[in-house]
Parts: C-alpha cells; sequence; structure tokens
C-alpha cells in the first residue's frame, strides 16, 4: 500500500450518526437559551409590578401620616374596622382590597374608596408625546389588592404597627410586598 492511500483511510469524514448527536447537542443548547431568555423576560415583567407594589403600599402609608398630621382622622379612628361602630373604631378596610382611588377622606382602603375609579398607572405618553394628557398609555391594576392591618404595638401606648401587603399575579405567580411601618399618636 503506497503512502497515499493509507491518508485516505485515515482522513474518513463525519458518519451520519456523529451529525445527528451534534444535532441533538446544538438543539438541545439552542432551547436552554431560549428557556433562559423567556424567564429574563418574565423576570424583567415581575421588576415593574414589584416596583409598583412598592410605591403603592408607601402612597398607602403616606396618606395615613398626612390623615394624622392634617387631624383628619382622631388617633382612635387610626386602625381597622372592628366592626363596633363606636368612636374608637377604626377606618381601615379588613382583608385585601382592590386598589381604587381614594374617595372624600383622601385614604385608601377605607369604605368610601371609589369602586368606579380603578386605580391605574400611567407608563408613558400617547401618541401626541405629551404626558398628562387624555391619550397617555396606562396599566391597570386590577390583579393587584392590597391590605392594611394597623395593630398596637403590645407595651408601647401611643404606637401602632402598619402593616401594608400587596399581593399580585405575574403570569402563574402571585407575588407579595410587605411594608412594614410605625405610626405614633404625636406627629
Amino acid at each position: 500500500m503506497t503512502q497515499s492511500s493509507r491518508r485516505n483511510k485515515q482522513q474518513a469524514g463525519f458518519t451520519l450518526l456523529e451529525a445527528m448527536i451534534a444535532i441533538v447537542i446544538l438543539s438541545f443548547g439552542i432551547l436552554s437559551l431560549a428557556a433562559v431568555y423567556a424567564q429574563g423576560i418574565q423576570v424583567a415583567s415581575m421588576t415593574q409590578l414589584d416596583y409598583i407594589a412598592e410605591k403603592k403600599s408607601e402612597e398607602a402609608v403616606e396618606t395615613i401620616f398626612a390623615a394624622r398630621d392634617s387631624k383628619l382622622l382622631a388617633w382612635t379612628n387610626i386602625r381597622n374596622v372592628t366592626g363596633g361602630g363606636g368612636a374608637n373604631d377604626g377606618v381601615f378596610l379588613v382583608g385585601p382590597q382592590p386598589l381604587l382611588a381614594a374617595g372624600p377622606d383622601g385614604l385608601y382602603g377605607t369604605a368610601d374608596d371609589d369602586a368606579a375609579n380603578p386605580d391605574v398607572v400611567i407608563t408613558g405618553p400617547g401618541p401626541d408625546k405629551i404626558l398628562g394628557t387624555a391619550d397617555d398609555v396606562v396599566m391597570s391594576l386590577t390583579n393587584m389588592k392590597r391590605t392594611i392591618t394597623i395593630i398596637d404595638v403590645p407595651g408601647e401606648t401611643g404606637l401602632r404597627q402598619v402593616t401594608i401587603t400587596m399581593t399580585y399575579t405575574v403570569g402563574s405567580l402571585t407575588r407579595n410586598y410587605t411594608l412594614v411601618s410605625f405610626i405614633s399618636q404625636f406627629s
């Protein structure tokens, strides 16, 4: 056998089986990247809703402090509704509540919230490119619920713990954001 014929036998190409194995491995890698990309999109969506939940929680706490500071509410009324209806009964509804526009009292989570006006977030200007006009792009917050819980701090007269819990869904996941604050009788 000559030297050139030996080289030809050593330089054989890929077999069909080797090519199919390579295609399967590459396909697996590409599908894995697609799954990571899809998960990234879901996380990005969660990030926006996490931020909105944080800001809506802060907004609710700020209105409670403002009601105390402006004397809109007496200290005895800065608590949850107990159902007693007396002078010491609170005004904040118990349990998860839809995000609605504040009613005449300016407080979120009370009985006078405007059920005809669900809360929305403006996400950008509309076609006219001017923010604050009627054509702005808005996001409905109907998938969010807010729970306001106000309890007395044991052993501390004139101090209450305010817990705001936002519950919302992103795809098939249910997420919670909780903000805990304290409010004293004195501003």
